[in-house]
């Protein structure tokens, strides 16, 4: 069975759970995305690692990659490769240094360790037939100009509190304000602080 690889485009407000996320995920070569709802403290761990944070103290799957770093083990690959009444399974390819073992996981849990190990996720043609959504043209039109930014505020974060708030705040505060709150593990408010930051130096 082939394998279609897949990237993470972002995260959004669920539009149909309150207090769940949707995780949008595209086919590398084609128009397709996958929206998987998945909750906050899975949505906070994989914003984290989109907009580059450092926690002072690692998070469960930072201690997960310290763990298998230092055991020499890694994950060569994330699956997807079931569907089944709405919900997606998922499994980690790992390797010890002798041989590869699949290890049942969370499709969320999943995607937050293969933007830790820097590893491919990968579904099946049957899977994207099935969950697989088109954006419109316009839509599309849209994405394409901002994919040429030199920046990724085109992924779509979590945004719990009004990002508004930061608008009139110059930069020397607002990275101010970036370090106070991963020192105080607010990762969420360190999320939408640091796509402002984003947006002001892509200008």
């Amino acid at each position: 069975m082939s394998k279609i690889k897949l990237n993470v485009l972002g995260i959004s407000y669920s539009q149909t759970q309150t207090g769940a996320y949707a995780l949008v995920l595209t086919e590398e070569h084609g128009e397709r995305r996958i929206p998987i709802i998945i909750g906050g403290f899975e949505a906070q761990a994989i914003a984290i690692q989109l907009e580059g944070l450092k926690p002072p103290r690692p998070l469960t799957h930072d201690l997960f990659l310290n763990f298998a770093i230092a055991f020499g083990i890694s994950i060569k690959e994330v699956n997807i490769y079931r569907l089944e009444e709405g919900v997606f399974y998922s499994k980690l390819i790992c390797n010890n240094g002798g041989k590869d073992i699949a290890i049942d996981a969370r499709t969320s849990d999943a995607i937050a360790l293969a933007l830790r190990f820097k590893c491919p996720i990968y579904t099946t043609e049957d899977i994207l037939q099935k969950s697989g959504i088109v954006i419109d043209i316009q839509e599309r039109a849209e994405t394409k100009a901002v994919k040429k930014e030199p920046t990724n505020i085109e992924k779509k974060k979590p945004k719990l509190t009004d990002e508004n708030k930061y608008k009139d705040v110059d930069i020397d505060s607002l990275k101010e304000l970036l370090e106070e709150a991963v020192k105080k593990e607010e990762y969420e408010k360190a999320s939408i602080i640091q796509e402002e930051i984003n947006r002001r130096e892509s200008q």
